[in-house]
């Protein structure tokens, strides 16, 4: 059975590049990437998506009086490409509730810190600026708060004293690169089962 993806974007579309990657490569089964959706209009995403046949909508958020007619808008834009699993990939506006109950378990994001530590935007430079001694990101569920669902995979890289933001961010996003299709595989082989806030993993 197929499995409908759309993708939210708002910039470049590295992760989406990834997971168009590992679909081209034969890791990433029975999906097709049935569209990507972007609330800049000149993102390089889009740009991307069309490079590769996938349908590649913009829809601005201007031009609508509310952030509800926006995210209708969303919503009636997924369902008319029958999408099943929405990716979150560099998507930089949070997810009105309307949204989340349309797709309630059915929608991912990749964060680039080790969740629940360093919610937000930069995680990477909070990273640096806590001290930590190791980073990482995070793929989980969106829920209604910000980086805060249940948490389905992590991936962890050293901190380095002479780091970057720059450079911890590289080595953060080349884990985002491996983990984020590694999710949407268990996801559509049926390994994904949340409990509350634990997503427990079955073995089929």
């Amino acid at each position: 059975m197929t499995t409908n993806i759309g993708v939210l974007v708002s910039g470049r579309g590295s992760n989406l590049q990834s997971i168009i990657d590992h679909v081209e490569s034969g890791y990433l089964k029975d999906i097709k990437l049935s569209v990507v959706i972007s609330d800049v209009k000149d993102a390089f995403a889009l740009e991307r998506a069309k490079m590769y046949g996938i349908n590649a909508v913009f829809i601005d958020p201007h031009a609508y009086e509310s952030k509800m007619g926006f995210e209708e808008k969303i919503i009636a834009t997924l369902k008319d490409y029958n999408v099943d699993l929405v990716l979150l990939a560099g998507y930089m506006r949070i997810l009105g509730s309307e949204v989340i109950r349309a797709y309630r378990d059915r929608i991912m994001n990749i964060h680039p810190a080790l969740l629940p530590s360093f919610k937000g935007l930069h995680g990477p430079r909070q990273a640096l600026e806590y001290g930590v001694k190791v980073a990482g990101c995070t793929v989980h569920f969106v829920d209604e708060g910000v980086d805060s669902g249940p948490i389905i995979l992590q991936s962890c890289v050293s901190v380095k004293d002479n780091d970057t933001e720059s450079t911890l961010a590289s080595r953060i996003l080349e884990q985002e690169h491996r983990i984020f299709p590694e999710a949407i595989k268990l996801f559509t082989e049926g390994k994904l089962k949340v409990d509350g806030r634990i997503v427990l993993r079955r073995e089929n």
